[in-house]
């Protein structure tokens, strides 16, 4: 029974600061600039990840592997994509700076997605279920490549404790450029784009 008390109130905290760390990130995103040459990381210590997060993957490391699968239920591993330069961005319906990067990732898809492919990763285990996730991809048109993360397996993995988190990753599968915590612009991304090889 103890051990089930502290389990909860160790999930409780970490809800909370995810929480606060949401909060957070949309009173950074109200301004237009949305920090655009800011790339943020846990040891940059920004306040916009929480306190004692683990810090993200490291430039120079390769992608982790790991099974999602599509909107449409078919499975695919990340290493499918090797070959292919990438934002992997983590996200959910939830989240307000999610919800304020997204148009511009689309703009950017239809304007370089040959170029750079857009995975952006569900954490479909916070969600109220898959169907919730489709209904707002559809009604708000995003075309770049939608993954359900259920079990948070890819964000467990690549230690996306806070949301939305990006990392960018080169044709050769690895990380090029140190992860990015908070919501990107369009002007932004060109510029990363121009950083992967």
């Amino acid at each position: 029974m103890l051990k089930r008390i502290a389990a909860a109130t160790v999930l409780l905290v970490l809800f909370g600061m995810t929480v606060y760390t949401v909060l957070q990130n949309q009173n950074d995103s109200s301004n237009p600039s949305l920090n655009e040459d800011q790339n943020i990381s846990s040891s940059e210590g920004t306040g916009m990840t929480p306190p004692n997060a683990p810090e993200g993957l490291k430039v120079g490391e390769a992608m982790p592997d790991v099974e999602l699968k599509t909107l449409d239920g078919e499975t695919v591993q990340l290493s499918d994509f090797k070959g292919e330069k990438l934002f992997l961005n983590f996200w959910a319906t939830w989240c307000p700076p999610c919800r304020v990067e997204m148009p511009e990732m689309q703009e950017f898809h239809e304007k370089y997605g040959d170029d750079v492919k857009i995975i952006a990763i569900n954490a479909t285990g916070t969600e109220k279920g898959v169907e919730k996730v489709k209904q707002f991809v559809e009604e708000n048109g995003y075309t770049f490549t939608v993954l359900l993360d259920p079990k948070l397996k890819a964000n467990t993995q690549f230690r996306a404790t806070a949301l939305p988190t990006t990392y960018f990753i080169g044709s050769d599968g690895l990380i090029q450029a140190p992860r990015k915590v908070g919501p990107m612009t369009k002007s932004f991304m060109e510029k990363k784009m121009d950083e992967l090889k």
